[in-house]
């Protein structure tokens, strides 16, 4: 008896969490996708990527300069 009852159980749970799944509706997202602007993100990774690298340019540049004097 005990068996049968933890089956039923184990049933009603499982049919009713398939149901409450099945009721949820996505969440809408517009809203925050309409509200970001891409190419001011885009600007600023550009401009900070190019103030790291200006560094490292100027230095290779250098580098290249001594090697063509020497």
């Amino acid at each position: 008896m005990k068996n049968y009852l933890k089956l039923v159980v184990g049933a009603v749970l499982f049919v009713s969490a398939g149901s409450a799944f099945a009721v949820v509706v996505p969440p809408d997202f517009t809203a925050i996708v309409t509200a970001t602007d891409v190419s001011t993100v885009g600007t600023a990774i550009l401009a900070i990527s190019a103030v790291l690298a200006l560094p490292l340019v100027i230095k290779k540049g250098a580098k290249m300069v001594l090697h063509a004097i020497h």
